[in-house]
């Protein structure tokens, strides 16, 4: 059977700009067709951005690559129309266990309260996402969006001017040149923009190798994410194991540092390996294997002039976590509202300035974490490493000792405290749902509460009247009543009888009040798209 990877799904066309007497002019380009360029050019198109994509290659990745796909992402998937089939198809898990040599230690449970339409991850092999994307980036070309994937288009060059960004593409055929009013680089950790560009990318690569092999067999495993500290067939070591669509399972095995890579990704080496953890018996084959080195890494700015990056092209982590593309399609839904405010003239340039301070933000706390995981994970000292293990001995026993157990702390999204576009709090709300919080979900009928959010800002008004703001392009009233309702009104109102939020398109909090006051409306709005930003420097 033909393997989704082997099957271009965009390939190489001719396209009149490759004649033109001079440069053709795009408002948005996007360089590469993973799921984080994917995601953002879906992003512009449905919010009528005209956005080309062009990529290297015409297919969806080889290999799994990213698989746990988490809540906030398919939150965002859902306002990309492509929620629904991701789910369907991906294995649906909130449980997980921690083992320690022989001892199965404890479980965690990542959602355990009700009232969530998505489940705290999905698995998902990444090839999936991508063709998903893809066909529903076809899916709105043919309604007569603004969008389009040239397969086998690869930049060679870029020039940078003070309005628009110039670019050289080589092709089957020869090479052309573009123009973009702005351009995203969504190229990858290795991402040939930041280098052309002769930018920085810099922090950690800590001393370790990992097997990555996805593996196709049929067993009798529970749906859960585990983890191994020392297990007897990876003395040592550590290991992890995931289950994906279609039988094929993931199994992480850390190697050590001095390794011949090569050689430990041919079969005569990978299949002992799993044999030894997976038993002797079991039937498999392999789909897929790879090397990786945890690295925490980042660039100074992710926004330079007309070009903006995304992705692992602006930041990178390791990956157990899940914190690689989760932060990356995070990164998307954070820009493409504001890059379209600014396109349409509905906002100043400064609220991209916005996106550099907020994603900059998210990404340190993903390395942060990132690099938490990683330290205890593979301790680098006599110390660390008897600390670790006194904690997973106290953790088999001891409720307390399991918050510091660290396999790998799970994508969430950021909370922008401080962030350039918050505005009032109200100290008597719930914290959860602070200014620069991402919505929490919540029942709605017979519905749900971010499905009935708009593609722009709202005012969301709990328990109490709001009238159409004036003067305020781009905002819909959104009144609701908790009514009967304990889980909404826990998690917007706290022991408040009403409330108001006002909600970036994003689904993050700029303000909130326990009533509505017009003139706080007003400036909360105007700051929630920098036109009034206060003492801020962006």
């Amino acid at each position: 059977m033909t393997k989704i990877f082997e099957t271009p799904l965009y390939p190489y066309s001719r396209h009149p700009d490759q004649d033109a007497t001079s440069p053709v002019h795009h408002k948005v380009i996007v360089l590469g067709a993973g799921p984080v360029g994917l995601a953002a050019a879906i992003d512009l198109a449905q919010r009528g951005v005209p956005v080309v994509v062009l990529d290297e290659n015409d297919r969806v990745s080889s290999g799994s690559r990213a698989i746990c796909f988490s809540k906030r992402t398919l939150e965002i998937l859902d306002r990309l129309g492509c929620g629904d089939i991701a789910v369907e198809t991906g294995v649906t898990w909130n449980k997980g266990r921690v083992f320690f040599d022989e001892r199965d230690i404890f479980e965690f449970d990542l959602l355990p309260d009700e009232g969530h339409k998505r489940p705290a991850f999905i698995n998902l092999q990444q090839y999936y996402l991508e063709q998903f994307l893809v066909e529903r980036v076809q899916v709105l070309a043919a309604e007569g969006k603004p969008i389009e994937i040239r397969g086998r288009n690869r930049v060679e060059a870029i020039g940078r001017h003070r309005d628009h960004v110039r670019l050289q593409v080589e092709t089957p055929e020869g090479p052309y040149e573009l123009q973009a009013e702005w351009l995203i680089a969504c190229d990858g950790a290795n991402s040939p923009t930041r280098r052309m560009m002769g930018l920085d990318f810099v922090g950690r690569v800590f001393e370790d190798n990992f097997l990555i092999a996805d593996v196709v067999m049929k067993a009798d495993f529970p749906t859960e994410r585990w983890f191994w500290f020392d297990p007897p067939f990876n003395r040592g070591q550590s290991a992890l194991l995931h289950r994906q669509p279609d039988n094929v399972w993931r199994i992480d095995l850390q190697l050590g540092w001095d390794i011949d890579r090569e050689a430990e990704k041919q079969p005569e080496r990978v299949i002992p390996r799993l044999k030894a953890m997976l038993g002797e018996d079991v039937e498999f084959e392999l789909e897929w294997v790879s090397i990786y080195t945890f690295q925490c890494r980042r660039m100074e700015k992710f926004r330079h002039g007309r070009v903006i990056f995304a992705g692992d092209a602006a930041h990178q982590v390791s990956p157990f976590g899940a914190r690689g593309a989760n932060s990356g399609l995070q990164d998307t839904d954070n820009l493409c509202w504001k890059l379209a405010r600014v396109l349409d003239g509905a906002a100043p340039e400064t609220l991209l300035d916005s996106y550099d301070w907020e994603r900059v933000y998210g990404a340190d706390e993903n390395i942060m974490n990132s690099t938490r995981s990683t330290e205890f994970i593979t301790p680098k000292s006599e110390i660390s490493h008897l600390f670790r293990d006194a904690v997973l001995d106290l953790a088999a026993r001891h409720d307390f000792a399991r918050p510091i157990v660290n396999s790998g702390r799970l994508s969430v999204p950021c909370t922008y405290d401080d962030g350039p576009l918050n505005s009032e709090d109200c100290a008597d709300m719930p914290v959860c749902t602070r200014p620069g919080s991402p919505l929490p979900d919540a029942p709605l009928g017979d519905g749900w509460l971010l499905d009935a959010l708009g593609p722009d800002f709202t005012l969301l008004a709990i328990n109490t009247p709001c009238p159409e703001p004036a003067n305020l392009a781009g905002i819909q009233v959104l009144e609701i009543s908790a009514k009967d309702n304990p889980i909404l009104a826990k998690r917007y109102l706290g022991d408040l009888s009403g409330a108001l939020y006002l909600v970036r398109p994003d689904h993050h909090v700029a303000a909130r009040w326990p009533s509505h006051d017009e003139m706080a409306v007003k400036t909360a709005f105007r700051r929630a798209i920098a036109v009034q930003l206060g003492g801020w420097n962006a």
